[in-house]
This record gives C-alpha cells, sequence and structure tokens, in this order.
C-alpha cells in the first residue's frame, strides 16, 4: 500500500497539508491538514513501509512502553490509512 502518484504533503503557514498535484487534482481538489502523526503515517507510506514499521517509527517518537502504547498507536494507524484509502490517496 503506498501513496497514489500526484498526492504530496506541503508545508504551508507552519502546518503540514495534503493536496493533490497533476492529473490527480482532477478527482480530488482542496486540501487535508495533517498533525505530525498524519504526516509520519504519510511518510511512511510514501517510503514504502509496512504498518508495523509506522507503528515502531510512532512509538519511539511518543516513547511508548506498554503493550497497550503499542495497540493504541496500532489502533491509530489502521484508522489513518482507512481514512486515506476511503478518501483515495492510496493505490495497492
Amino acid at each position: 500500500m503506498k501513496i497514489k502518484e500526484g498526492f504530496v504533503i506541503r508545508k504551508v503557514a507552519g502546518e503540514y497539508v495534503a493536496v493533490a498535484t497533476g492529473e490527480a487534482s482532477r478527482e480530488f481538489q482542496g486540501m487535508i491538514k495533517l498533525n505530525e502523526t498524519a504526516k509520519t503515517i504519510w511518510e511512511g507510506l510514501a517510503d514504502n513501509w509496512t504498518r508495523e514499521r509506522i507503528v515502531e517509527s510512532l512509538a519511539g517518537k511518543s516513547g511508548a512502553k506498554s503493550q497497550e502504547d503499542y495497540r493504541v498507536i496500532a489502533d491509530d494507524v489502521n484508522a489513518m490509512i482507512c481514512e486515506m484509502t476511503d478518501a483515495g490517496f492510496l493505490t495497492e
């Protein structure tokens, strides 16, 4: 699973946003604001990381220590990936 061609993130006025460029902008107009967690997930998918690697990266950044911490992070990653899939940002 990875980001479809034509979708990028940019820093605008101190905030990260996802936007469509080129042909992708015909299907999606607008932008989506990303927090740091969403930015990490986006960048991980853009770099062809697995879900597990994204979870590990976020766990390291947040200082997660318990299994519960990892479960919460994994649930958040899965929810974000589902939202990105539903919005049409991802491809297999």
